[in-house]
């Protein structure tokens, strides 16, 4: 259940967020990225991912996000799942405007796909890539947070 924009932004402006980003690999090893079209992050590419709800366990959320961000009904589970680790990502702004900063706890899960994926855009992002070489060597404006996963 999603809380009405109001309460959310309070939440937003008065405690950490916890999510999980997907760190997908295809089996030649490149990473998939997606342009944000929402703040935080708006306009950089991004690992999919997103936060995980009241109530929600981690197995849970992290089905659902590869549901929603990647397309996937079925097979893939967080204990498939490589852990990277916790992150804390800090923004200046948040989804509703710049007044409000963002502050996330973020669960990094690494995982292959052995299959192509038609990916679910959902509002998040304008388009998928498959990042085909060094992040460093990259012309996308990749997300200072994405690319200490990729680095």
């Amino acid at each position: 259940m999603w809380l009405p924009d109001e309460t959310f932004k309070s939440v937003i402006q008065h405690t950490p967020l916890i999510s999980i980003d997907l760190i997908v690999r295809n089996e030649q090893g490149e990473v998939l990225l997606g342009k944000r079209v929402n703040a935080p992050a708006k306009g950089y590419w991004f690992v999919p991912g997103g936060r995980v709800r009241k109530n929600e366990t981690l197995d849970d959320a992290f089905v659902r996000l590869v549901r929603e961000e990647l397309g996937i009904e079925s097979g893939i589970t967080r204990a498939d799942a490589k852990f990277l680790g916790v992150f804390e990502h800090f923004y200046d702004d948040c989804v509703f405007s710049g007044d409000v900063s963002t502050h996330y706890i973020v669960l990094g899960y690494e995982i292959t796909l052995k299959y192509q994926h038609i990916i679910n855009l959902r509002e998040q992002h304008e388009i998928f890539e498959y990042l085909k070489s060094n992040v460093a060597d990259s012309t996308l404006e990749i997300h200072y947070f994405t690319r200490l996963y990729l680095e």
